[in-house]
This record gives C-alpha cells, sequence and structure tokens, in this order.
C-alpha cells in the first residue's frame, strides 16, 4: 500500500480519485511542526541548532498518518511545490522517523495542477527530498525568529506601546510611513490650464491651450488667476485655423499571464479583493483543479497549454486574433525564480469556475492568461495643431481610436491610479479648417501629493525592491493590520502612531536592517541557498555577527537616552521649520518653554519643557506647531443652563472628554468618535453629560430602560441586562418599542426573539469526508460554522463573507481534534468498604514491586 501525503482534505479526496485502489492519501492540513514561542528555540551558539515542536492541534492527523505509515511499503510526500511545500514534507518526514513508523521507500512527487494527468505524470517522476530548498526553508525561518526573538524584546523596554517587529514586516511599514512623510512634507502649486470646446462638422472635441505670447505652455506655466484670464480671452479673441496634423500608429502587447504578485495587484484594483482573500480563493481553485499552482513568480506557460489558449482564442474569435507566433515571456521582478508556470486555468474551454468571489477570481485567472496568447491590440493617434492669426498662440487636440482590438477585446490591465488619457476619438481634421469655437474654460487646479499605497501599489512597490517573496505579501499586510500599526481607509494604507514611532525607532537605532537594499540583498542570499549557491548557517552567521551586537548595544541604553536620540532624529519631521525664521520648537501656549518629545507609560507624545506651569501636550504623531492641534488645557465651550457651571473640553489618557464643574463633584463625559469635530459644541455637551437617558418603563416588568455610553461603546440597559447600540445617535433617539425589541434580542444571545428559528448566515455545502451539511452562524461570540455535531469559531483573520467549504470543514476538524472524546464513562463511586475482618497473627510483609520507569 502507498501512502500519500498532502496538505487540504480537498486535495487529499481528489487525488486519491485519481489515483484509485493500492493508495491511501492523506491530509497534513498544512505544517505539523514549527519552532515553539520561545527562547532558545534556535541556538546561534550550536551552529543554529532548531528546536521543533509538534502542532498540538495537529495530534489527530500526525497520529492517523503514523498508523497508517506503519503498514505502508512506500511514503509519497506530495504536497505543494514550492519550498513551503518542501518543508511540510520535510516535517512529516522527521515526524515519522522519530516515531520510527518511517516506510523505507521514500518518494517525493510535484505537480503544478491537480488534474487525473498531471497527478499521473507526477506519481511516474518521483525525485528525493530537495535538500536545499530545505536548508533555504530553516535559513528563513531561524532569521525571521531570531529577528523577533532579539529586537521584539529591545522594543518592549526602550518603545513603551510597540507591539513586534519582523525582518520583512518592519521593511513594508516604512515604505507606509514614508509615502505619509512626503504626502505630509508636500506643498502644493497653483495652476491654471486653458481648454476651448471645438467643433467640426457637427463633432464636438477639446483643445487646450500649448503656446501663449509665442511662449510654451506647460502644466505649471499659468500659475495665477490673472494670467488664467489673459490667456483666456487671447483665445477667444482669436480665429484658429489647423496648421498640422499628425497620425501615429501604436502597438499595445497584452500583459503576461498572473504571478502571485500580479494576481494580488489586479485582484485589488479591479475586485477589491485583500491580498489574504485573494490567495485563500486561488487555494480553493488550485485544489478544485481549475487553475495551476498559484505561489509562482513565472510567467511562462507550459507549450501544451499555450498551445490550448491558441486553440481556445481561434475558437472564441477567429485567426486574425490569434499571432504568428506564441508568445514568450521572461519576469521582471527583481529575484525571480520562474520555478513554476504563471498561474493560468487547467483547461482553457472551461470559461467557468465556481462561485461568489471564486467564479470572480478565476475569470480574472482566465481572460489574463487567454489573452495573453492574443494578438496585439493596433491603434492610431491623431494630433492636430491650431494656431491664430498671429502665430502667438496656439491650441493642441489629441485623440485615439482603435483600429483592431485584439486582446483588448477581451482582457486590459487595470492601473492604481489612472491617468488623463487623450483617449478620445478626433473628427477628420484637415489642414486650413476653422473649427467653431463654442467655448473657452479656464480652470483652477493644484499640484497632488503622491498617493497612499493601496494593497495593489504596496505589493507591486515591494516586488520592485526585491522585499520579502509574493507568497509572502499576504501575510505580511495582514501583520501589520492585526499590530494595529496600519489603518486601511477606502482601501488605502495610512501609518497609526504606533507604527510611526517603531519606523522611526529602527531607522535610528537598526537603519541597515529596514533599509530597503540590505533586506533585497539578504533575499538574494537566501534564494542563493535555495539554489545550492550558499550554505544556510553561512547565511546566518553572516548576519548574527553584526545583528547580535547591535541589538545588545541598544538594550543598554536608558529609555530617556533613546528617547532623546528619537527627539533629535524626529526634529525636522515633528518640529518644521515655519520659514519666518522664528523657533519651530517654542512652545505655542507659554510662548517660553521648548517643545520635545517624550516618552510615557502609553507611548510618546510632544510636551514643554515648563511642565508642570505650561500644561501643553500634543500627540506624537501630529507634525506640525501650534496648528497641529496640541493641548493647551481646558476650552470653555459654554454654560450649562440649569446649573450655572461652565462646561470645557479637555484631552485626556483616553482621547478628548468634556467636564462640567470642578474637583470631586465634576461630571465627564468622552466625546464619541462617530461625532464630527464640526459638529460637537455646547448642544451635544450637554446631552452627553445628561447621560444616561431614560427611554421608558418596561411594559413587562414596569422596571426603566435607560441609553447611555460605556467603555464598549453605546448600549440600552434593563434589570441588568444590556443590548448594544449602533451609533452615539441611537443613545438619543431609540423609542421604547425599538429598545424592548433590542433588550429581547440580545437576552437571546443574539438570536431573533421569543423562541423563533436561528437562520444560517451562508449554507456553505457538505463537509468533505463526512458529507454532513456545513452551515455558517452567528452566535453569541461571533460567526461560528457547525456540521450538526462540532460548532467552530471563526478566527478574527476570517471574513464570514469569505469563508470558503474548505476552510469550514478544516475549521470543524481542529475543533473536533482538540474537544475532548464524548461519551466518555462516568467515573464509578467508591465501593463501599467491607466489614473489618479480624486481624490474623502479623506476618513479614513482602517487598513492594519497584515501578517500571516513567
Amino acid at each position: 500500500m502507498n501512502l500519500v501525503i498532502v496538505e487540504s482534505p480537498a486535495k487529499a479526496k481528489t487525488i486519491e480519485k485519481y489515483l484509485g485502489p493500492g493508495h491511501r492519501v492523506l491530509a497534513s492540513y498544512g505544517h505539523v511542526r514549527d519552532l515553539p514561542a520561545k527562547d532558545g528555540s534556535v541556538n546561534p551558539d550550536d551552529g543554529f541548532a532548531m528546536e521543533w515542536e509538534n502542532y498540538a492541534d495537529k495530534a489527530k492527523q500526525l497520529k492517523a498518518i503514523t498508523d497508517e505509515a506503519k503498514g505502508a511499503d512506500t511514503l509519497i510526500l506530495a504536497t505543494d511545490p514550492d519550498r513551503e511545500g518542501e518543508a511540510i514534507s520535510w516535517h512529516v518526514q522527521e515526524v515519522l522517523r522519530k516515531r520510527r513508523a518511517l516506510p523505507k521507500d521514500v518518494r517525493r512527487v510535484t505537480f503544478n495542477a491537480i488534474t487525473k494527468p498531471a497527478v499521473t505524470q507526477a506519481m511516474a517522476n518521483p525525485r528525493a527530498l530537495d535538500e536545499d530548498l530545505i536548508d533555504a526553508y530553516r535559513a528563513r525561518r531561524a532569521l525571521d525568529y531570531l529577528v523577533g526573538f532579539t529586537l521584539s524584546p529591545v522594543l518592549w523596554r526602550k518603545l513603551p506601546g510597540a507591539k513586534s517587529a519582523g525582518r520583512v514586516q518592519s521593511v513594508a511599514l516604512r515604505l507606509v510611513v514614508e509615502r505619509e512623510r512626503e504626502i505630509e512634507a508636500f506643498v502644493a502649486q497653483e495652476y491654471w490650464s486653458v481648454t476651448a470646446d471645438m467643433e467640426q462638422d457637427g463633432t464636438g472635441f477639446a483643445a487646450r491651450l500649448v503656446r501663449w505670447n509665442g511662449n510654451k505652455v506647460d502644466r505649471l506655466t499659468i500659475g495665477k488667476a490673472c494670467d488664467a484670464e489673459a490667456a483666456k480671452k487671447a483665445v477667444e479673441e482669436g480665429r484658429f485655423s489647423v496648421v498640422s496634423v499628425e497620425t501615429k500608429p501604436l502597438t499595445r502587447n497584452p500583459p503576461p499571464p498572473f504571478t502571485t504578485s500580479t494576481l494580488q495587484q489586479e485582484a485589488a484594483r479591479k475586485l477589491g479583493f485583500s491580498a489574504s482573500h485573494t490567495m485563500r480563493l486561488a487555494q480553493a481553485l488550485y485544489e478544485d483543479g481549475s487553475i495551476t499552482y498559484m505561489r509562482t513568480d513565472g510567467v511562462q506557460m507550459d507549450p501544451s497549454a499555450i498551445s490550448a489558449a491558441r486553440g481556445a482564442i481561434a475558437h472564441r474569435y477567429d485567426a486574425s486574433y490569434v499571432p504568428d507566433k506564441p508568445r514568450q515571456y521572461q519576469a521582471k521582478a527583481k529575484n525571480a525564480q520562474e520555478a513554476h508556470e504563471a498561474i493560468r486555468p487547467t483547461d482553457f474551454m472551461k470559461d467557468r469556475a465556481g462561485s461568489g468571489d471564486h467564479a470572480r477570481l478565476y475569470d480574472l485567472v482566465f481572460k489574463r492568461a487567454l489573452a495573453s496568447q492574443m494578438a496585439s491590440a493596433r491603434l492610431e493617434r491623431t494630433t492636430a495643431e491650431m494656431e491664430d492669426g498671429s502665430g502667438r498662440h496656439a491650441l493642441r487636440a489629441t485623440g485615439q481610436v482603435v483600429l483592431f482590438p485584439g486582446y483588448l477585446a477581451l482582457y486590459e490591465e487595470g492601473r492604481d491610479d489612472e491617468a488623463d488619457e487623450d483617449s478620445k476619438r478626433l473628427p477628420k481634421l484637415s489642414t486650413g479648417d476653422t473649427p467653431a469655437k463654442k467655448a473657452v474654460r479656464a480652470e483652477q487646479h493644484f499640484t497632488q501629493p503622491p498617493p497612499r499605497y493601496s494593497e495593489a501599489s504596496l505589493v507591486k512597490k515591494m516586488e520592485e525592491l526585491g522585499i520579502g517573496r509574493p507568497s509572502t505579501y499576504a501575510s505580511i499586510l495582514q501583520t501589520l493590520k492585526d499590530r494595529d500599526y496600519v489603518t486601511v481607509e477606502k482601501n488605502r494604507f495610512t501609518p497609526n502612531e504606533s507604527g510611526r514611532l517603531v519606523t522611526a525607532f529602527l531607522e535610528r537605532f537598526f537603519e541597515r536592517y529596514v533599509s530597503y537594499d540590505y533586506t533585497a540583498g539578504l533575499e538574494e542570499s537566501l534564494d542563493d541557498v535555495s539554489g545550492g549557491r550558499a550554505g544556510w548557517q553561512a547565511v546566518l552567521e553572516a548576519f548574527w555577527r553584526d545583528f547580535k551586537p547591535k541589538t545588545v548595544q541598544v538594550m543598554e541604553q536608558k529609555p530617556s537616552e533613546v528617547t532623546a536620540a528619537l527627539d533629535e532624529f524626529l526634529g525636522p519631521y515633528l518640529f518644521p521649520d515655519k520659514g519666518d525664521g522664528s523657533d519651530p520648537r517654542l512652545c505655542p501656549n507659554c510662548g517660553e518653554g521648548r517643545l520635545s518629545l517624550r516618552g510615557g507609560r502609553f507611548g510618546a507624545f510632544i510636551a514643554c519643557s515648563n511642565y508642570p506651569d505650561c500644561k501643553f501636550t500634543r500627540r506624537f504623531a501630529q507634525a506640525g506647531g501650534a496648528e497641529a492641534g496640541g493641548d493647551a488645557g481646558p476650552e470653555v465651550i459654554g454654560t450649562d443652563p440649569e446649573t450655572g457651571q461652565e462646561i470645557s473640553k479637555r484631552s485626556g489618557r483616553f482621547g478628548p472628554y468634556i467636564q462640567m464643574g470642578d474637583g470631586k463633584e465634576a461630571k465627564r463625559a468622552s466625546i464619541p468618535k462617530d461625532i464630527p469635530g464640526d459638529d460637537f459644541g455646547l448642544d451635544w455637551a450637554i446631552k452627553l453629560l445628561s447621560l444616561p437617558r431614560e427611554v421608558g418603563k418596561h411594559p413587562e416588568t414596569g422596571n426603566p430602560i435607560t441609553a447611555s455610553i460605556g467603555r464598549y461603546g453605546p448600549y440600552l440597559a434593563h434589570d441588568g441586562k444590556y443590548a448594544r447600540l449602533k451609533s452615539t445617535a441611537e443613545v438619543f433617539e431609540t423609542g421604547m418599542n425599538a429598545a424592548v425589541v433590542k433588550l429581547a434580542e440580545a437576552a437571546a444571545g443574539g438570536r431573533p426573539a421569543r423562541g423563533a428559528a436561528r437562520e444560517p448566515l451562508r449554507m456553505l455545502g457538505k463537509h468533505p469526508r463526512t458529507e454532513a451539511e456545513i452551515k455558517l452562524m452567528e452566535g453569541r461570540f461571533g460567526p461560528y460554522v457547525t456540521d450538526g455535531e462540532t460548532n467552530a469559531t471563526l478566527p478574527k483573520t476570517v471574513q464570514p463573507e469569505a469563508l470558503t467549504l474548505e476552510e469550514a470543514a478544516q475549521l470543524i476538524d481542529a475543533r473536533a481534534a482538540a474537544a475532548p472524546a464524548k461519551g466518555k464513562a462516568k467515573k464509578k463511586p467508591a465501593a463501599k468498604k467491607a466489614p473489618a475482618a479480624k486481624k490474623a497473627p502479623a506476618a513479614k510483609k513482602a517487598a513492594p514491586k519497584k515501578k517500571a520507569a516513567e
């Protein structure tokens, strides 16, 4: 019997069907062991020896694999065809070796697609485990461990509020922070454009001013409104005729099929998917046999796939859409390995697969791969120049027309930030024509700062710089979000205060290790290990030799010394030159003290040197001077009409709040974040200070229902029972009927009240192994999945709307493996003591038997 090991149960089920009798296919459910999260898991003094520990939640899977391996003739390791897949196979082999259950015949097979021909061919061509790939995995894992467990403690002790640092994570964060600095340092410049609306033979078109008073007009040439009006008047008074018409042919070639990073980028642009969501969907499509392996940086396709694509193009269109020769591509990304094919459909005659987001992603993969083998698009660009009678003023109109769409008939690549293209079609123009002038517009513009990174543009930038590897980008971006180092708004990354401070600390004290060139160079060294050109221990030794002393040096510094160094390092950002010769550090409150960076229990902040006489402070992330929104003390916003006491707005440890009165009797209330700053005034302050608000008497108990705002947000309360409200406005607007319903639903655990049956959020389908129906439900503690026997809560990183059947099945199986066995026999009650027997004559006691060593 042949025992075949793969990662996922869906993959196992499909492959077992392909292989037939004589093969037993089991899933490892991903990695089965890892370095334990404790000191000493990697020992640099012992050749970087590693201490591995089996995952507790994989005990059931490992037992099943071990039991089957004991009776198997051959072990076939068929995990994914990349470094991580090689590592999983190696881990399984080592676990079986330790348990003395490893068959004598061990084979490694890889396939790029889960189809019967691909699997059958792979089984006929086994190989040994790739030691170079395994060494590369060990080097990366040890490196990430050493950075995390050496650098993070330095952060915790020297930088309050910091959570962690990572070899690639910190460099990616630096990109986000540096872009924010560029945006903050950007000074907008005013400019004007002058455009004439023209018409020829009933067709309208726009022409822009390119020469004024004999001088060339560029984008920023006209910088004042008065100049714009003068230029507009000149165009209005002039009679323009065509002096030249130039037509140029253009050719646009199709982009290559997807790699991991370009798939993540395009899915973000066109579908709005996060990198992690894209990879979950792609994994499911791969395991379903719909697409080839999704972790790749190669852009080439198998010759048979190219032939199939060309045939599909001819079938869908006509021969003119098929180029004379098959297209060949080469990766442009730094450090691209091209170890595998590009991502493509396994069947080019199948234009649909899956449903929902799976179907949308498959459609993207299918069209991109098919378009990559289609004919180029042929276009024609026309430029017409027009001058007035004096020749001192000139207008230019451009247009573009598609002569033959080629691949554009199927697919057009998205872009992160759309440029203004002159893509409209022009009417037929000839030299000497005098198009009618309908209107002239002078429009004001301002230069824009560089845009914040989207997931697509950040992935693209990381790939260009050679930072990390495409297969890790999704987890890196997710880590930045989980650590609360960044906020994602409208699909754009904005660094949070903690992220900015950590980046500043690393730039000041560990500049080399967050530099782009060093990180990319380290990636090249790790790639050399993969290719057998370098030893993994030598790469780690070269890194550790300089890194360890640096961390020791920083750890020896006092927190006050670290803060002083950061204050100097961040001076140009925190206290920018005002341009008027004044001291940018001068306190805007007292006018005497100087501002500097201070370290506190809850993080860094800016404070005046005259403290405690001057209590001016501002948050670390607020760059600039007085206009940066610093806290200069209480701000009186009005007087309470009932008590006559002053109400003031203040800033505290947990954010802004309002206070009425002074001393112990003062009444305070936090200002909720969902109240816009422009709307907040005395009316809002009085309402917040009046809480809790009594909604009315409950119709069943006669006791009051109140609405208020607590530590976890707005809520309703009645007889010690609570119900959440969605907004601050609801605290003051919720009526009696709505309050009773919300309290009843909350008492039912978020379910509809009065015993109404709970409806599943989604029906996911049948469990791949048990055939039980899996449902996604809403529970008291959040969404969960169930097969009727086992309930498994969704991890915070998994979005309910993005959950797949396979992910749900894995969660249920993992929960079942971790749960205690059902139906354990109850402990028998102690037997009653028998009546004491008469004492017998003393006999010599036998020596007690020795217990076996445990």
